[in-house]
Formats: structure tokens, sequence, C-alpha cells
């Protein structure tokens, strides 16, 4: 829907406040950048418990409007545009009502708003439901798609689409395990409550035994529901001590299938008992949906870890260097180190190139264990690049002593030169030159040494 549009000062805007102050439909407006409140009308206000604009000030409108941590993964402000308004139904989980809502944006003083217009329809959605005897599970499943496909993205798909089902489902996180090669599985994808601490980084690397009874009704297609956790303290003792901690009390598990491989699962933490088994039955429908937008998003990382890294040491390559080198914080100090595995042709030669990978291996753990922190790039054949921005000289050389010790234990020598520069003002092309020229002075002095026949 397109309406007449043009730039508008303060005094307009307070014209136009007046204008909805009084309307009975829902009207607030939030800025597109900060994603502050701005703006409510009086039933706005009233439908939330606020008394004045004042009380939320500075607040966001995902924390005030949705009861979100973050930005919301369905926002329109990426397709807003000056004089169109985008419509679209929603249900708010702050609220617990259906709405037909109208988006804009408006430029005020060169600020972006957003305003956005919700009109209640929530009756009218329970009496068409009823009507056409339409059942609750599929038009939940029919919005959460409708939603998460209009995404450009399958990442963004995933997070607009497990927003929807906390919401939805009144639960306090909802998630996605993968399985990882050793049978091991991690939290790949999260979404928590507004209040809810985030459990993501504490499950990565969970063993199969943890799982392992999930798993067996798994393969029989089975939904794992626990309506009381302490009912689990002696049946399934490995994952009652994984559950307990993370302050669980119900939830819904369901299997993930890829074709027939079982790949990992996803599930609800603590929804209302009420909504346990409606949930299992849901599940069981999306989750063939999730499995598509999983395998997009894991092909997407694939090609991204072939254009990005190198494959045999897992280290950025030149093309993620010169990426990397655009986003350096030039008031920020820079270490610099070049490095040159040394003797890869005599064993190349004399061992086979199987054990010369295994050395160029070995020479890039060397660099993981001490500056894992910082980024790393192989650069050449036989060549690493590190890069710290914010180190001291002091930690610098620090890291680098222990690197020689690494080395020495690991077999795995490399010729080393070092810069360091207070801030990276300098131009970075010369000090990594700088680098590079120590690193052969290190070399051609190791060489000198007899470790090596340089002519082999």
């Amino acid at each position: 829907m397109r309406y007449a549009s043009k730039y508008l000062v303060g005094n307009d805007m307070e014209r136009i406040w007046e204008f909805f102050e009084n309307l009975n439909e829902l009207v607030y407006v939030t800025d597109m950048d900060t994603y502050e409140v701005v703006y409510m009308n009086r039933c706005a206000l009233r439908a939330f418990g606020i008394g004045s604009v004042e009380e939320i000030r500075g607040r966001k409108c995902y924390e005030v409007l949705q009861g979100n941590l973050s930005p919301c993964a369905t926002c329109t402000n990426r397709i807003l545009r000056e004089g169109y308004f985008e419509e679209w139904k929603f249900r708010n989980p702050v609220l617990g009502r259906n709405y037909s809502l109208k988006d804009t944006m408006l430029v005020v003083d060169g600020r972006r708003l957003r305003m956005e217009i919700a009109i209640d329809i929530d009756d009218d959605e329970v009496q068409e439901e009823q009507a056409n005897g339409t059942h609750s599970n599929e038009a939940m499943i029919n919005e959460g798609l409708r939603l998460a496909l209009a995404a450009p993205a399958a990442d963004e798909s995933l997070a607009i689409l497990m927003e929807y089902l906390g919401h939805c489902l009144k639960s306090e996180r909802v998630y996605i395990f993968e399985e990882m090669p050793g049978r091991l599985f991690d939290n790949t994808y999260e979404w928590c409550a507004s209040g809810v601490r985030p459990q993501k980084k504490n499950l990565q690397r969970i063993p199969f035994e943890v799982v392992k009874l999930w798993y067996q009704r798994f393969q029989n297609n089975e939904h794992v529901i626990i309506r009381n956790l302490e009912s689990e303290r002696e049946s399934d003792p490995a994952m009652y001590d994984c559950l307990k901690p993370q302050g669980i009390r119900t939830l819904v598990v369901s299997p993930l299938f890829d074709e027939n491989n079982l790949i990992g699962f996803y599930g609800v933490d603590n929804p209302p008992g009420e909504l346990l088994d409606h949930i299992s039955t849901m599940f069981q429908i999306m989750g063939h949906f999730i499995v598509s937008l999983l395998r997009k998003q894991n092909m997407i990382k694939s090609l991204e870890m072939i254009s990005l890294y190198d494959q045999l040491t897992k280290l950025g390559n030149r093309h993620a260097m010169h990426e990397y080198v655009r986003t350096i914080n030039s008031e920020k100090s820079i270490g610099v180190m070049y490095s040159d595995v040394m003797g890869l042709k005599r064993v190349n030669d004399e061992k086979g190139h199987g054990e010369g990978d295994n050395l160029l291996v070995r020479a890039s753990q060397c660099l993981k264990r001490q500056f894992e922190e910082y980024a790393l790039f192989r650069v050449g054949g036989d060549e690493f690049l590190t890069l710290c921005v914010g180190i001291t000289q002091e930690e610098m050389d620090r890291r680098v002593a222990a690197l020689k010790q690494d080395m020495e234990k690991n077999t795995a020598m490399m010729a080393l030169g070092c810069i360091w520069y207070p801030d990276g003002r300098r131009d970075l092309d010369k000090l990594m030159a700088e680098a590079d020229n120590k690193m052969y002075e290190d070399k051609r002095a190791y060489y000198a040494m007899g470790k090596f026949d340089r002519r082999r």
C-alpha cells in the first residue's frame, strides 16, 4: 500500500501524533537504527500496561513490544520504504493476541523511524477457525512457515521460525542440536525468551551417552516428552544431570531425519503442561522443514569454508586475510609475525608429501595453541601469517617464546619474523614486509647453524 510522502520535521510529527492519539488501534513508533521506542498512543500504552512513554524512554522496541532480548527475527525494517505500507499478520507474544499490522518508514529531521499500526483481529481469527473447522496446529504451522520463508537466507529463516515457535508455544528456549563427527552433539541454534539465560555455549561436544536413551526412541520416530524432570532422575540419570542445571522442568524434543539418516533433534524447554501433546504433534510436521533449512545452511557453510579457509591446516587463506585486513582498527596496537616451515622440501623429497602435510599441520597447531585468539592465515606453501590486533609488546614476546618451545617439542621448526607497532596507523603492507624480511634473516641464521643442508 502506498501513501503520499514527503520529508518531515519535528512540528509535522507533533500534529501526526495528535491524530493517532485517540485511535482505537495500537500505534507505536521506533527508531530504525537504535530500536528505541519513540512514541506510543494511548491505546498502545494501555494495552502494554505502560503509564507514559517516559517510563520506557531509551528502552528497545523488541524488549518492550515483543519480550525479546535482541532484535526480532521477524522485524520488517529491512524492507520498509518511505511512502509505502507493508501489511502482515502476527501474534504478539506479550499481549497474546493476533494483529493485522501496517508498517512504514518515516524520515523526521534525517532520522529513520518505523511506524506500526496494529489492528486486533484475535476474535476474527478465532471465529474463522471455528467456522472453517481449521485445526490450530495447521494454522500455527502455516504462519510459522510463511514468516520463515519470507527471509532471504536459511539462517534467518531458522531464527524467525525458532522465535515464532518460542512465542506461540509459550516456551523459555527453542533449540537445535546437530550430530558431529565422533558421535558428539552441538547446540547449533538457540532462541531464548526474555530473562532466560542462553545455554548454547555450555552445550557443545555433548557425548552420545547423554542422549543415548533419547536416540533409541528417535530411531523409532518417536518424540520425547518430559512432563516432570524429577521423574527422569532414576530412569535417565545422564540426561537428568544435563538438564537439571539448566532449570528445565518440562520439554518436548523431536528427531531430525535427513532422508533416513538421523542428524540431530530439536525441542522446546518449559512449555506449559497442557501444550505438551499439542507440541509433539506439531513438531512431527515442522521437522522436515527444519532439516531442509539446515541442509541449505550447512551447504553455505561448506562453501564459505572452501572459499576462506585452507583445507589442510584449517587456517584462513589469502582471501580471508585480505577480508580481515579491511576490518583492522587502526587505533589499536598490532603485532605481525611471518612464519616459514623449515625443511619442508627435504621431508617431501625423502618421506613423501604425506609426511610433508603432517609437518605443515603440526606447525599450524603450534600457532593455534599459542595465538588462538588472534588471526592466523596460511599465505603460501610453507608460510603462515599471524596478525595480533590489540596485543602488547610484552604479550607478543611472551607468546613468541612459548611458540619456539612448542615447535621444538613437536618437531615443527619455523623461521619467525616479528614486528610490533603501538598503533595501526602505519602502513600495514610495510609492517608485513618488515616482518617478512626478519623471517628470512632468521631462516638464514638457522641454516647457518647447520640444522639443515639448504641444498637438500
